[in-house]
């Protein structure tokens, strides 16, 4: 995926939420490489928390860093699933202006090459909310590499062409 060196890079001020009941920062594998990926890519990581499988506690959360404008993106890892406890994509529902459904569409194929029809069962999904990316990625630390690596790491790079999110961000908020 080209990069044309002749733009700037812009850093893109983003917040990271490991949805978890059991995790930890010390047991949070793949929040600690999100955080990795977000910082060596040369963005700023301005908030991280892991936030319990609950509704209105994650849900209050992501209004909280939307109404943020030190914020600009949100990537959530964990709770993507079928099981009972997974309310990420619903929590995503509540906040959300506009689905981004090709964020989904492109993890679930790209994903298909390492785990094979399990894909099925992720629920990877992207909305726009008041001017705010949130992309939310399954809590592997394989869906998260392949999350970052090969989708958001483009896509979140101002040089990234044909077209990135970073170019669009002056934009998201208009009437």
């Amino acid at each position: 995926m080209p990069l044309d060196e002749s733009r700037a890079f812009k850093p893109v001020n983003i917040a990271l939420i490991t949805v978890s009941d059991s995790r930890t920062f010390e047991t949070d594998s793949s929040g600690d490489l999100l955080a990795d990926f977000i910082v060596e890519a040369g963005h700023k990581l301005v908030d991280r928390v892991i936030e319990r499988d609950d509704m209105s506690r994650l849900v209050a959360r992501l209004h909280t860093l939307i109404d943020d404008e030190k914020v600009d993106c949100v990537i959530l890892t964990g709770g993507t699933g079928l099981t009972g406890r997974d309310i990420t994509p619903e929590a995503l529902d509540r906040v959300k202006n506009k689905d981004i459904p090709g964020f989904g569409e492109l993890f679930r194929m790209l994903s298909h090459e390492s785990i094979g029809t399990s894909t099925i069962q992720s629920r990877a999904c992207a909305v726009l909310a008041r001017g705010t990316y949130i992309f939310a990625l399954p809590g592997s630390n394989g869906a998260v590499r392949d999350g970052w690596t090969r989708i958001l790491a483009h896509q979140l790079d101002s040089r990234h062409t044909p077209c990135n999110f970073v170019e669009l961000m002056p934009r998201l908020r208009e009437q």
